[in-house]
């Protein structure tokens, strides 16, 4: 997603520049890392504060996902400095009893209190922003995707070619694939056959969850670039993936528009780029029955999974793409660009 925003502010005429790759991402709480960390900020902000001293300073700052594992320690520094407006897209935040988060979780609660505005992409994110900001400082943006590369029309194939692409980790990755063979374990009694599209630490794991399957019926395609799963999309009928703690889902997103229809739970931000009982079917949480039973309903009637798959696709290509997207967020930066106050 951060990809695909810098391409909208590109879109819309607008010069984009990194100027910083700075980590301050901690998956655990490390008192030592932690303190690294905030020293190298320290001389980034040095760095960043003597070049725009000694040449123009950019119109506004922009942070995208800022979060208590990897709060922004430049931007709203910087931007108090240098009077800049300072804008987030997808802050996230919620209520943390761990102490060792705390000051992490003060630096984002701290940047989106300053931002004039913080885009959110999901109701879930904006409900949660609003315990630390007043709405006035929100903002929404649908997710989006660049479109260029589904510009074929889906073949229209008439099979039962499940396809899923995901990493394989532990937590919330491991839950979606264990819940998805439990699922597919149900369905003995239908033909289908599934591609996997991905890898990770947790690989060994995730092959055994599928042991009890008939193994013919699987194909591990391992890791592959964009180009490659966007043709294995295409030649698939049905994307189908959980979707435990899934922000959104740009697979979800990708999937629809190659013209598939989407079986996922009804959690989380699935629901903000899939409309159920149109372009998929939403189950509800952690019920296995009704997940492999909309499985099911897809496979067994075509009318209904092509009705769907067309419908995902018009919806993508007509609301969701990067174009409109594009424009949408000209009109929030807009009233912030420094020409705008010239």
């Amino acid at each position: 997603m951060a990809r695909l925003l810098i391409k909208a502010m590109q879109g819309a005429g607008h010069r984009v520049e990194i100027v910083s790759e700075l980590r301050s991402f901690m998956k655990m709480p490390d008192p030592i890392l932690q303190s690294s960390i905030y020293g190298s900020a320290k001389l980034e902000r040095h760095r960043l504060a003597k070049l725009w001293q000694e040449k123009d300073k950019p119109d506004l700052w922009f942070t995208y996902h800022p979060y208590y594992k990897a709060p922004d320690l430049l931007g709203p520094s910087l931007a108090r400095m240098f009077e800049l407006p300072y804008i987030t897209a997808e802050a996230s935040y919620s209520k943390r009893r761990d102490d060792e988060w705390m000051e992490p979780q003060s630096h984002v609660v701290e940047g989106v209190r300053q931002a004039a505005m913080n885009i959110c992409f999901t109701n879930r994110d904006e409900i949660g922003l609003q315990e630390v900001v007043s709405k006035k400082r929100l903002s929404r943006l649908l997710p989006f995707l660049d479109i260029s590369d589904f510009s074929d029309e889906p073949t229209g194939i008439n099979s039962n070619s499940l396809v899923t692409v995901a990493m394989m980790r532990p937590g919330d990755k491991f839950e979606s694939y264990r819940m998805l063979a439990a699922s597919l374990a149900l369905l003995d009694h239908i033909p289908w056959t599934l591609k996997i599209v991905g890898d990770g630490p947790a690989s060994a794991a995730v092959k055994a969850c599928f042991i009890a399957i008939e193994q013919d019926r699987i194909e591990w395609v391992g890791q592959k670039q964009a180009q490659d799963i966007t043709k294995i999309l295409y030649e698939s009928s049905i994307y189908v993936w959980p979707g435990f703690g899934e922000a959104y889902g740009i697979a979800y997103l990708e999937a629809q528009a190659a013209g598939l229809p989407v079986v996922a739970q009804a959690i989380a931000g699935i629901p903000e780029v899939v409309r159920n009982g149109v372009t998929g079917i939403l189950t509800p949480a952690n019920d296995i029955a009704a997940f492999s039973g909309a499985i099911e309903q897809l496979c067994v009637n075509n009318e209904q999974r092509f009705a769907m798959g067309r419908a995902a696709r018009q919806f993508v290509l007509k609301e969701r793409s990067l174009e409109l997207a594009s424009e949408q967020l000209n009109r929030l930066l807009k009233p912030y660009m420094r020409q705008d106050h010239d």
